[in-house]
């Protein structure tokens, strides 16, 4: 077998298992020690592939999507696309472009919840009480738009919103202390009725 094809095996073998054994590699690509040296050193030092553990097992590093081939791949003639998502709930807030520098910044999180609900689903009929929450969560998501929070997720009766993200703000807690003080507020004003 030729170096190229052994070392082509060794890394398919290495980016499937994720860890390969030294004396099984012997083993199962009939090689010896001058061989494997020859691939250790082509995939921990040429290639970074891989970092040897204990000089006994070839430990494959990164992601298989940014590891580099061994041979040269064809271009993809179309970009791959990205799975669908389902439209945002909330409409974002334009975001400034990225850039390669990390950012650090605070993030402001609350969690507001419908309180009773539980008891509230023993008295109505789903269907009323579907109604009931829509009406809560889209009375929650003005106060929330008003003060630039972004609802990360709507769970069951609950909303989790983060100020600070996608568009941060120098008063961000604030916006979330007055936005909770708005949900009290609007939420007064809203009524349900039982039937």
């Amino acid at each position: 077998m030729e170096f190229d094809e052994l070392l082509s095996q060794v890394r398919d073998l290495l980016q499937r298992e994720e860890r390969v054994s030294y004396r099984a590699s012997k083993v199962r690509f009939e090689i010896d020690d001058d061989h494997l040296e020859a691939v250790k050193d082509e995939l921990i030092y040429a290639k970074k592939l891989a970092t040897d553990e204990d000089n006994r097992v070839l430990v494959r590093t990164g992601d298989a999507e940014t590891t580099p081939a061994l041979t040269p791949q064809p271009e993809p003639t179309t970009p791959p696309h990205a799975p669908e998502t389902p439209p945002p709930l909330v409409t974002p807030t334009p975001v400034e472009p990225h850039t390669s520098d990390a950012e650090r910044r605070q993030l402001t999180v609350m969690f507001c919840d419908l309180v009773g609900s539980t008891s509230l689903s023993g008295e109505l009929d789903p269907e009323d009480l579907r109604d009931v929450i829509r009406s809560y969560q889209s009375a929650c998501t003005e106060v929330i738009q008003g003060y630039d929070g972004h609802i990360a997720q709507h769970l069951g009766d609950g909303l989790l919103v983060y100020f600070g993200y996608p568009q941060a703000h120098e008063d961000d807690p604030q916006r979330a202390v007055h936005t909770g003080l708005g949900l009290v507020e609007s939420l007064k004003n809203l009524t349900f009725h039982r039937i």
